[in-house]
C-alpha cells in the first residue's frame, strides 16, 4: 500500500539570486544519516524496531520467534543494499530499541506509535517521497513478519497483532 505523499508547496521569487539556490529537497538523489540531527536520526532508526516490539507485545506469546523474525527482517533488508542509502544506514547496525523508554505495554503502544508517526513526519520534511515510501514499506514489512512468526490461537496473525499492524499503518500514512 503506497504511503500518501504531502503535496509540496510552490513559491516564486523574482530575485535573480534564487536561480543559484539549492534545488528543492525532492530533487536530491538520496538522503543520508548526516542530513538529520542526532535526535531525528534516533527517532528514524528506532521506528522499525519499535513497530516490531509493538506487534510482539500485542499478544504476548511467541516472543522468541518474533524477536528472531525482527532480526531477520533487518538481515533481509541488508541483502538489498544499495537500493536506498537511507535504509542501508538504518539496517547497517542491529535494530535499535530502548527497552527502558516504555514502562508498560500500553506506554509502548501509545508512545511508540506516536514516535513512529514523528519519524515519518521528519522523513517527509527531509527525505524524498520515494524514501518515505520505502521506509514505511520496510516498517510495515518488518512488523508483518514479526506478526506471522508465531501462530496465536490458531491464527497466523491474531486480532491483537492485526490491530497493532493497522495502527502502525495508520501512523505511517497519517504523519503529514
Amino acid at each position: 500500500m503506497p504511503i500518501p505523499l504531502a503535496v509540496p508547496g510552490y513559491s516564486c521569487s523574482c530575485d535573480p539570486g534564487d536561480a543559484a539556490a539549492a534545488p528543492p529537497h525532492d530533487a536530491r538523489a538520496m538522503t543520508k544519516k548526516t542530513d538529520f540531527d542526532q535526535e531525528e536520526w534516533d527517532l528514524i532508526a528506532e521506528g522499525p524496531a519499535t513497530a516490531g516490539m509493538i506487534v510482539i507485545r500485542a499478544e504476548g506469546g511467541g516472543t522468541f520467534r518474533e524477536t528472531i523474525a525482527l532480526a531477520h527482517a533487518y538481515g533481509d533488508a541488508r541483502k538489498q543494499h544499495g537500493q536506498s542509502e537511507l535504509l542501508d544506514e538504518i539496517v547497517s547496525s542491529k535494530p535499535e530499541f530502548d527497552r527502558h523508554r516504555y514502562r508498560t505495554d500500553a506506554d509502548l503502544k501509545g508512545e511508540g506509535m506516536a514516535r513512529i508517526g514523528q519519524a515519518v513526519s521528519v522523513l517527509r520534511e527531509k527525505a524524498t517521497p520515494q524514501e518515505v515510501s520505502d521506509y514505511g514499506s520496510f516498517v510495515l514489512t518488518l512488523a508483518r513478519a514479526v506478526a506471522e512468526a508465531h501462530t496465536e490461537h490458531g491464527q497466523k496473525i491474531s486480532p491483537a497483532e492485526q490491530a497493532a499492524l493497522d495502527g502502525i499503518r495508520e501512523r505511517i500514512g497519517n504523519s503529514a
